[in-house]
């Protein structure tokens, strides 16, 4: 059973929104984030989970910068869309872009590794030489 989180790193929780199973926007009376529990925690890069902040079973980005790695990660992998039009939904892409680009650089350019990585062709296997 999924428990909506009560505490965070920026004090009690006021209002939390399920934004996926284990993935949690919340909002506390001077603060909030994105709270995602360890485990479902699988879908972050290697990258995006180093840089949250721990909270007992979740892992936690704030809201004026961190979060916006969450939502690039539910975005690569298609996991949430953003805004139904196309012109809101490009929009908020750039501004999670930028953010990211501008506080966590290290993080877009492992993001941008990985992503040429996947783009290269893979070299066949000895069996496909193999006929």
């Amino acid at each position: 059973m999924l428990t909506r989180p009560e505490s965070s790193p920026w004090g009690l929780v006021d209002y939390s929104e399920m934004l996926l199973p284990g993935v949690f926007l919340v909002s506390t009376p001077t603060h909030g984030g994105v709270m995602v529990t360890h485990d479902m925690a699988e879908f972050l890069s290697p990258h995006a989970r180093r840089l949250a902040l721990r909270h007992g079973e979740f892992l936690c980005f704030e809201e004026d910068c961190a979060s916006a790695i969450v939502y690039r990660e539910l975005l690569d992998k298609k996991l949430m869309r953003a805004p139904l039009l196309k012109s809101l939904n490009e929009a908020f892409s750039a501004r999670v872009d930028n953010t990211l680009k501008g506080y966590y650089p290290e993080y877009w350019k492992a993001r941008e590794r990985a992503l040429q990585a996947e783009q290269k062709p893979k070299a066949p296997s000895k069996q496909e030489h193999q006929i």
